[in-house]
């Protein structure tokens, strides 16, 4: 079993090395990474077929399956992502707000490294490459642990990870795996504040309350995301029917697609029996309000559980409200702050909604699913920040700094 202190403290001294690191120098750590996941590319295949094999045995959903299953695309896209977060600009050492005070010093804000950084997360192999690029570019030591779903699949790429940082020359500790995927040793890395600097948890909601509830280290919440949109009744509805199909139906088991679907009562009938014939056809199971229901007769009642859920499955609850008010109140109370949207073509009621929807991500005729680092033009994220401290939405390289003051003077005392 791991000494997860020995690991906390070859972290910390890793962390004040990387900090210390030239953009050059960890630009070309990303490419040997990416040279390095490409010549390993059929070893991850073969363990990420172990991890889908177990997975199918233990019954795990189809949408839970494709967030674990990685192939050639998929592994491609990882190594494009890390070409692109080698081109993003470095953050480290930026120095702003350079003010002069009427004595005469010089005072700034620098950005730095946070140190160490721990991610907690679920079946996303895919993430154990996007946390280490991320904290690579930005100077920060890396600790994760995944599920033991993908631990095949996160095995294999932190040892291309940790080979290409080998070669270029890297001290030991800058990204370490932890293989114990035991709920104790996630309650052990949730009390060494002494050595981590930043927790965050990338999963679902029991992941995520079990660390708010139990960590020493500051959290930052992700990841949970009950998302909605809403239908107005001046929107396009052949437009509205081509957001609501995707956000849904494209991947249901990642965070940013839709779990809800509110429609004004105005076009109700005239919109959703086709629509919900379409999702229907296509797997998804509709769960519904009274009104929806007496109209669509394949809709089951939904539970007042149901409108708190995240189902991450096919799986849709459909409420009808009078106007944009009763939506906005509906997914303020319901929603997890992550991604909500509005299809309309009502200037008033768009602007209603931007402004008083309490979430990370607010659309106007536009899918959920571009919550995201990639599609943001961060290269990668390290999750979806649905809190409001330090970092909100998805998490690129400056949510993994921090700053100092500097301050230059000429003999100034005080």
């Amino acid at each position: 079993m791991e000494n997860l202190i020995t690991l906390g403290q070859r972290a910390k001294e890793a962390s004040a090395w990387l900090g210390s690191l030239s953009s050059t120098d960890k630009n070309t750590a990303l490419g040997n990474v990416r040279t390095e996941l490409l010549l390993c590319k059929d070893a991850i295949l073969a363990a990420n077929a172990k991890d889908m094999a177990a997975g199918k045995r233990a019954g795990m959903t189809a949408a839970l399956l494709d967030r674990l299953m990685l192939d050639e695309r998929r592994i491609m896209a990882m190594a494009d992502s890390l070409a692109q977060i080698a081109a993003l600009d470095d953050p480290i050492g930026e120095v702003f707000s350079m003010q002069k005070r009427p004595n005469g010093l010089l005072i700034g804000q620098q950005r730095v490294p946070l140190g160490v950084v721990c991610i907690i997360y679920e079946a996303r192999p895919g993430v154990t490459l996007d946390a280490a690029a991320i904290c690579l570019k930005t100077g920060n030591a890396a600790i994760l642990k995944g599920g033991k779903e993908a631990l095949e699949s996160n095995k294999a790429i932190a040892m291309a990870i940790n080979q290409a940082l080998k070669k270029t020359g890297f001290t030991e500790g800058c990204v370490q795996l932890v293989t114990d995927t035991n709920r104790e040793a996630s309650l052990e890395l949730m009390k060494m504040n002494k050595y981590i600097d930043l927790l965050i948890p990338r999963g679902g909601r029991g992941l995520i309350e079990t660390v708010l509830q139990n960590s020493r280290i500051p959290v930052i919440e992700t990841g949970s995301g009950n998302c909605h949109v809403y239908v107005d009744s001046s929107a396009d509805l052949d437009m509205a029917k081509s957001i609501i199909i995707n956000a849904k139906t494209s991947r249901p088991g990642v965070c940013n697609a839709m779990e809800k679907l509110l429609v004004n009562t105005g076009i109700a009938k005239d919109f959703l029996p086709g629509l919900l014939d379409e999702l229907s056809a296509m797997g998804v199971e509709v769960r519904a309000d009274p009104f929806v229901c007496s109209m669509y007769k394949n809709a089951k009642q939904a539970t007042a559980e149901d409108w708190a859920e995240e189902y991450l499955d096919l799986v849709l609850a459909v409420k009808v409200v009078t106007d944009v008010d009763e939506a906005i109140k509906h997914i303020n109370q319901y929603g997890t702050k992550h991604s909500e949207a509005i299809v309309s073509d009502s200037y008033e009621n768009t602007r209603k909604f931007m402004e008083r929807v309490d979430a990370a991500a607010v659309y106007a005729n536009a899918s959920t699913r571009f919550t995201d680092g990639y599609e943001f033009g961060y290269g990668a994220e390290l999750g979806i920040s649905t809190q409001k401290l330090h970092a909100r939405g998805p998490m690129g390289l400056k949510a993994l700094t921090s700053i100092k003051y500097v301050i230059y003077g000429s003999g100034q005392i005080r």
